[in-house]
């Protein structure tokens, strides 16, 4: 006769199993995966190949540009050198970690600036504030801008922040995941217990009561398709990456990263075509065999690494589209002038964010109503702040953005981009940029239009938004098939530099197994 089974014995039971999928190795490929082509030279495509080659794979990577960085792209107009992609980098252990797969040092390829102050943030009240990485130096700023309390409120936020980027970065972001079982670990108790997955504006509150402060620490919740008002409290480790552990800006200019990380990858044995299309990826049963270019040319593989946006790599690539893309919503978009001027401005520093008046009804108006923001905070970068020889001598660069709806709202941006760079320009001159647009020598703009028509779905840059059921395991996984692999924001960990550098590691996981040998210089902190 069997004993009845009670409640605490299947709970028990239950939590045994959980623990034992937790520790359970993460799925890899199946078959040969000694010839790996991958199919675009962005970041993430660089990571994997960069791990890839020190396992002892044959790599090819092919690469539509003329140059590698995908989203890190450098377009140059007239002796001016523009980023074309993000230009905040933050965690840069994390790029020191590919060249360590390699056996190389990050600083013989590569010059990396602390840029101080990491933003200057200024408000319609006429303040200003400088955001330093130093928790000192921020709270004496914050102090003597707002006041005592408000510096107390934001050590003790720092705390906060600290504490979920050590609870989240091993456990949920720099690991593949095959199951929300395995996020079972005693960290994911942590976060529940210090408010981790409550409203991100609700939890900053509890630190920082001036609207100043909040804005200037809960901003990057854009980064990941959100309102603070929307996002998880979990999500505050972006402000933890963004501004206490620093920015940088490379010498050379933002596209200098995946330049070096190409350069080191090619003096290890990959392979890198330039100016080659792929049309598609050949598949059987679920099985990759090769890769089609535009030109016709059929290039074998036994594994196949994508790092086109997601949603774009399954739909114009492998020709399916599986329920958990379909089902994607996106985050918003931008609009992006690049503007090579005469003019310089004393007052600013290397990244600079200007906010309107409105707060609340900005992400109203871009996330929930679909419409250009009514009142505008804009991100003003200064690349030749930093480095002069970005631009031709005594000239400057400016790199302004203003988050936008994406493609999914319906605005006509052939006739809305044009009149749109007239509004920014009129408004940056109301906010202290005398004659602007009279400075203007050569420009370049981007919308979300643009953004499509380089590969981006729904126009987003940002791809899709990182909500509770779209984040981690609930994130379109990095492996289809038994040998086609994802990397980039599209997949997990997720958007933003750091995060896709990871997903170029997990990639190459996939492939080879957990490498045992690795831990992140990031984790030291």
């Amino acid at each position: 006769m069997t004993s009845p089974t009670t409640p605490s014995a299947t709970l028990g039971s239950a939590a045994a199993w959980a623990r034992r999928l937790a520790r359970t190795a993460p799925r890899t490929v199946s078959g040969p995966t000694q010839r790996v082509v991958i199919v675009g030279a962005g970041l993430g495509g660089l990571s994997a190949a960069m791990r890839l080659a020190r396992s002892g794979r044959e790599v090819v990577v092919l690469e539509r540009e003329a140059v590698p960085g995908g989203r890190c792209g450098r377009l140059s107009i007239d002796g001016y050198e523009f980023d074309t992609g993000p230009t905040v980098l933050t965690m840069p252990d994390l790029i020191a970690d590919a060249f360590d797969a390699l056996g190389e040092d990050m600083g013989d390829w590569l010059q990396l600036d602390p840029v101080a102050p990491l933003y200057r943030a200024f408000y319609a009240d006429g303040s200003r504030m400088d955001i330093h990485a130093d928790t000192d130096a921020m709270a004496q700023e914050i102090s003597q801008v707002i006041g005592p309390d408000e510096a107390a409120g934001y050590r003790r936020y720092v705390d906060f922040v600290s504490k979920l980027y050590r609870y989240e970065m091993k456990d949920f972001i720099d690991r593949n995941i095959d199951s929300p079982l395995q996020l079972l670990t005693p960290d994911l108790a942590r976060l529940v217990a210090m408010g981790g997955f409550r409203s991100l504006s609700a939890k900053v509150g509890e630190f920082l009561k001036d609207s100043r402060t909040s804005r200037v620490f809960s901003f990057q919740s854009m980064y990941a398709g959100l309102s603070p008002y929307e996002a998880l409290a979990i999500y505050a480790v972006i402000a933890y990456m963004d501004s206490v552990a620093g920015v940088f800006f490379p010498r050379g200019g933002m596209h200098a990263v995946p330049t070096a990380m190409a350069a080191a990858a090619a003096k290890h044995g990959v392979q890198f075509r330039y100016n080659t299309e792929v049309s598609r990826v050949e598949h059987t049963g679920g099985r990759a065999t090769a890769v089609i270019t535009a030109d016709g040319e059929r290039i074998s593989c036994d594994t196949v690494v994508l790092n086109p946006d997601l949603p774009v790599a399954y739909r114009d690539l492998l020709g399916v589209q599986p329920w958990s893309v379909r089902r994607l919503r996106y985050s918003p978009s931008c609009f992006l002038l690049l503007a090579g001027s005469r003019a310089q401005y004393s007052q600013i520093a290397h990244h600079n964010i200007h906010f309107g008046h409105a707060w609340e009804s900005v992400f109203d108006d871009i996330i929930d109503s679909g419409r250009l923001m009514s009142d505008p905070s804009i991100l003003v970068t200064n690349p030749t702040h930093s480095d002069q020889s970005l631009a031709p001598d005594g000239k400057h660069i400016y790199y302004v953005l203003a988050p936008t709806p994406n493609m999914r709202a319906g605005l006509d941006w052939d006739r809305v981009g044009p009149r749109y760079r007239d509004e920014i320009v009129t408004t940056l001159e109301q906010r202290g940029y005398i004659g602007f647009g009279e400075g203007i020598e050569v420009q370049d703009i981007t919308t979300p239009l643009t953004w499509e028509q380089r590969g981006m779905e729904a126009g987003a840059p940002f791809a899709s938004a990182h909500s509770f059921l779209q984040t981690g395991p609930f994130r379109p996984g990095n492996l289809w098939g038994e040998n086609v692999v994802f990397v980039g924001s599209g997949t997990q960990p997720g958007v933003g530099v750091p995060m896709v550098l990871l997903s170029g590691r997990l990639a190459a996981e996939r492939i080879t197994g957990p490498d045992r040998r690795y831990r992140s210089r990031a984790y030291a902190r």
